[in-house]
């Protein structure tokens, strides 16, 4: 499998030193797979392209293996959201991700009572800015190893690299893996992980 890309949260989070190098611009894209995209040409996930000129949720439903997570979405009633100019990146757990929970997890969080709650974790695995793949390894190790993010929930996320993979770090110190990164669209960029990520609260 190729080398994971490290994903370039780093350079777009709201911080004073991070916003002031940047310009207020956004941050460099990992250049083939920007002009093979932006170009109609698409990468594939789940079996099915994904569209540069598409939004996150234009897109996401036709990949067979983020089925729970669009579910999710819907019950949320995040799709417009999602739909929107954004810019968003979004660490999506993949179907198999979901099946690690607990037995009953997901059928109990998608239920209109739990709305709050299930908007609350969705929301967890949303950065506010349009965050690709090139510059957070070299961020991570300025950092000493380790950088951390503030998701649109408000928690923080901490990125780290293992071997040549980015790491993914919620509240609870459970861990993902990014397996797919920097599959771009027209309002973010998504990066496929393999566990649920959860909030403190």
């Amino acid at each position: 499998m190729k080398t994971i890309i490290a994903l370039t949260l780093a350079t777009l989070i709201a911080t004073p030193a991070l916003a002031a190098s940047d310009n207020g611009s956004s941050a460099p894209m990992n250049d083939n797979m920007s002009m093979a995209q932006d170009s109609g040409a698409s990468v594939e996930v789940g079996g099915a392209p994904m569209y540069a000129n598409r939004t996150i949720a234009e897109n996401a439903p036709k990949a067979s293996n983020l089925t729970t997570l669009v579910a999710a979405v819907k019950a949320a009633g995040l799709v417009e959201t999602l739909g929107g100019p954004g810019p968003f990146t979004v660490f999506a757990p993949d179907n198999a991700a979901f099946e690690k929970l607990p037995a009953g997890t997901v059928e109990t969080l998608v239920k209109p009572e739990n709305k709050e709650m299930l908007t609350k974790i969705l929301t967890y695995h949303v950065v506010p800015a349009r965050a690709t793949s090139q510059a957070a390894a070299q961020m991570i190790k300025d950092d000493g190893g380790k950088h951390t993010v503030t998701t649109v929930e408000g928690e923080p996320l901490t990125l780290a690299m293992s071997g040549d993979n980015i790491t993914v770090t919620d509240a609870k110190g459970n861990v993902a893996t990014v397996t797919q990164a920097d599959v771009l669209q027209a309002n973010g960029v998504v990066h496929i992980i393999d566990t649920v990520l959860m909030p403190a609260n």
